[in-house]
């Protein structure tokens, strides 16, 4: 998993142009903690799969040394799990998939703020895990 998300990490920044060393936290937990967190900081009273917390402001990162401080990213393996099930495909994807959402929340993107935004951030998610090698599965169902 370690692995991954480092792969995942790299992958968002390298295709958003993101040319300084960077830090990031990931931590992995289980679905009371993320559910305790998501009340706590966006008083939403369950569980969710990613939280991102950002250090920027702007486009404005901390610096540590040479490296920009990005922020937090939270994911419950739990949901990870769910997830995967419920949408078909592997638990490493829907691994990727949350770090790579989390990361672009990091570097600004916002899909909450425009259905614009939404559309855009989706789209760079879906290239970075194609990049990966985690694209979705084309649907041959009609």
């Amino acid at each position: 998993m370690r692995a991954l998300i480092r792969k995942a990490v790299a992958a968002a920044l390298t295709a958003e142009a993101f040319r300084r060393p960077a830090e990031v936290s990931v931590t992995l937990t289980d679905n009371a903690s993320i559910h305790a967190l998501n009340k706590a900081y966006r008083g939403v009273d369950r569980p969710t799969d990613v939280l991102s917390f950002p250090l920027s402001e702007d486009g404005e990162y901390d610096t540590d040394g040479e490296a920009a401080l990005l922020g937090d990213i939270v994911i419950s393996l739990e949901k990870t799990e769910e997830q995967a099930a419920e949408y078909g495909h592997s638990f490493e994807r829907e691994l990727a998939f949350l770090t790579v959402h989390s990361m672009l929340h990091l570097l600004g993107y916002d899909h909450e703020t425009s259905r614009e935004e939404e559309k855009e951030m989706f789209r760079r998610q879906e290239e970075i895990l194609i990049s990966l090698g985690l694209g979705r599965e084309p649907d041959t169902t009609e």
